[in-house]
């Protein structure tokens, strides 16, 4: 550890506490001593402590108190239990209660020195690997936008060009493809990078909520509204305001929508001065605007002012080629979440991945290999620990590539080429042959979706 850990000395026999004190300090240990169980738990609030040592039985509290006072307190903070010969059957107890270990007086300096240090060596472990756990679920949070199929770097290659600018973007696809992810990516791209990013699902909240938290309000505005609260576009200013299910907004919140994307400024609910910010607007939907406002449901001038440019993410069927890395990914991150040792996916079990439709799109692939790390046995995840409805998916035929009507004759080309590239393990020779081509066209393609490529985040 860095500093030096503090240790927290409980025993009402002023002897053994000056003794543990002289042997702790020479070893380095920062020593707070306390006579009994009422001053030990005093210590304890005030927090500091990385270890405890109590006597099991003081007057006042006793050390299955303490014990017990510690995990409410500090869980993080280990306790170890010193007790004479004829309470070793409550320390024992005491175990089961969470106490990490117990010495039985008399005890050896060298033994528990040993003890000390391995108790503090699994507080330092378990903070590390909350650390990690807590990195990756910022990561999952960020978002990582993952995948090298055309479909992907096409989509990739217009983030790019729209980030820069300061459009309203209209981000359309799907439930699960990652709409808030590419948001995200639009936003750490742009200008704006430096700036908040903030974003509000419109469909998770009442139409009264979704306004306060949009606008935000003042003091006394309703009932309830005890002190002053910034909206989100507020909290937005100088970044990024991500409006997600932007087709759930009421009839009555558009026009306050509008009136903010046309002016530049707004009123918090119960104000009558107006507020001016600078944020910029990415929506995301997976109904068909266009549709709505045909139907009188959503207003035509806010629609032709949220959908200055449009973004259509891929559904993960369109985009087949990216199951593989982006299994892979949450397979890393879940193993490492769960202290799993796993090392990838069995062929058949990739097959089977590969082959399903995702109805679901990435987050049911997320879930799925979450699920399976769960369940797995051995180093590799296999057919047995994936959902019966992808277990028994039929695998496509080896050799075969399959597209979707209207696809694009360059994505088309760009999926056979590369479908044929992992076909033959990366021989550009062979390949070039089999799709009877000159092996130069295959090198410049390659130059071409690499700089494309370059583009989007790496995995």
């Amino acid at each position: 550890m860095s500093e030096p850990a503090t240790l927290l000395v409980a025993d009402d026999d002023p002897g053994l506490r000056e003794s543990l004190e002289r042997t702790l300090t020479r070893e380095g240990y920062r020593v707070i001593l306390a006579s009994d169980g009422n001053a030990a738990l005093e210590r304890l609030q005030a927090g500091g402590i990385d270890l405890v040592l109590t006597d099991l039985k003081m007057p006042g509290l006793t050390g299955i108190e303490v014990l017990r006072a510690a995990k409410a307190i500090a869980p993080d903070v280990d306790v170890i239990l010193l007790t004479a010969f004829g309470t070793v059957e409550e320390a024992v107890k005491a175990m089961k209660e969470g106490a990490y270990d117990f010495l039985t007086k008399p005890f050896q300096r060298a033994q528990v020195l040993r003890l000390i240090r391995q108790a503090l060596e699994r507080r330092e472990l378990i903070q590390q690997n909350r650390a990690l756990r807590q990195r990756l679920d910022d990561l999952l949070r960020q978002g990582v936008v993952i995948g090298s199929s055309p479909a992907f770097r096409r989509m990739m290659t217009l983030v790019e060009q729209v980030a820069d600018s300061s459009a309203t973007v209209l981000v359309q696809g799907e439930s699960g493809t990652g709409k808030e992810l590419v948001a995200s990516a639009i936003h750490q791209r742009s200008a704006r990078r430096k700036g908040p990013f903030v974003a509000v699902n419109c469909a998770a909240l009442p139409e009264t909520l979704l306004e306060s938290e949009l606008f935000g309000y003042e003091k006394g505005a309703f009932t309830g509204a005890a002190a002053r609260k910034e909206g989100r576009f507020e909290l937005a200013d100088g970044g990024t305001l991500f409006l997600d299910e932007v087709a759930d907004l009421s009839p009555v919140t558009q026009p306050k929508i509008l009136r903010v994307l046309q002016e530049g400024e707004f009123e918090r609910l119960g104000a009558t001065k107006s507020i001016r910010v600078d944020v910029r607007i990415v929506a995301a939907t997976n109904q068909d605007l266009g549709h709505m406002v045909k139907e009188k449901r959503f207003r035509e001038d806010l629609y032709y002012r949220l959908n200055v440019i449009t973004l259509n993410v891929p559904p993960l069927r369109e985009r087949r080629e990216d199951v593989r890395v982006l299994a892979q990914h949450f397979l890393r991150i879940y193993a490492a979440k769960n202290n799993r040792t796993l090392e990838g996916f069995t062929d058949e079990a990739m097959r089977r991945l590969e082959a399903y439709a995702w109805p679901g799109n990435v987050r049911e692939l997320e879930n799925v290999v979450e699920r399976g790390v769960v369940l797995a046995r051995g180093a590799l995840m296999d057919t047995d620990e994936l959902p019966e409805e992808i277990a028994g998916a039929t695998p496509l035929p080896e050799g075969v590539l399959t597209v979707r009507i209207g696809t694009p004759l360059a994505e088309v080309g760009a999926r056979l080429l590369d479908a044929t590239l992992r076909a033959t393990k990366g021989n550009k020779t062979l390949t070039a042959k089999l799709l009877g081509i000159d092996p130069r066209t295959v090198s410049r393609k390659l130059e071409r979706q690499d700089g494309d490529e370059g583009s989007a985040p790496a995995s």
